[in-house]
Formats: C-alpha cells, structure tokens, sequence
C-alpha cells in the first residue's frame, strides 16, 4: 500500500466550494484503477491549508495509471480551479501500523 500526501493550499475564501469539488471529485477516485480510498484534511491553524490523503495499491497506480488517465484530467478540472498554487506531493509506505485506542 502506497499512501499519497498532497498539501493543498487553497484561494483564501474557497474553502467551502474546494470541500465542495473534493466530495464531487470522490467518484472520479472511485473509477481509478489502483485507489483503495481517500480522506481530506484541514489545518485548524490555517484553514486554507488541506492534505489530500490517497491510498494506493502501488506507486505506480498513481504515478502512471492515474496521472496519465482521463480520470486525472476531470480532478484536475474540479479541483484546480480553487489552487492557490501547485500542490506538493509525496508518496509513503506504512513504517508502522496504524494504532487506535
């Protein structure tokens, strides 16, 4: 499993229609081939700041079958407009396994 983290920072104001377009954009995930699942994250601290959490089968899934895909373009045309600047993005494997208490 291959965790993507991409931090996001919105237009300040464009929360709300960025929340919006991310619930809308959840069905494009769905279709990707590879994509186990998603979360979003919103810094309390600096509400225009957001980490889009995505799991991955493998690297590739994402690097290769999804950011080559039709399916990428339709994210990027949901999402994108709200993007204050170009997301950064890095990829992590579990070093240790969730705990929940």
């Amino acid at each position: 499993m291959i965790i993507e983290v991409a931090s996001i920072k919105v237009t300040a104001g464009d929360e709300a229609r960025f929340e919006a377009a991310f619930r809308e954009a959840v069905d494009v995930f769905r279709q990707a081939k590879g994509c186990k699942g998603l979360h979003l994250q919103q810094c309390i601290e600096a509400p225009e700041l957001y980490q889009a959490i995505i799991r991955w089968e493998t690297l590739e899934a994402h690097t290769v079958d999804f950011r080559e895909s039709e399916l990428f373009q339709q994210w990027r045309s949901l999402v994108g407009p709200f993007f204050a600047e170009p997301p950064s993005v890095h990829h992590f494997r579990i070093a240790v396994e969730r705990a929940d208490f």
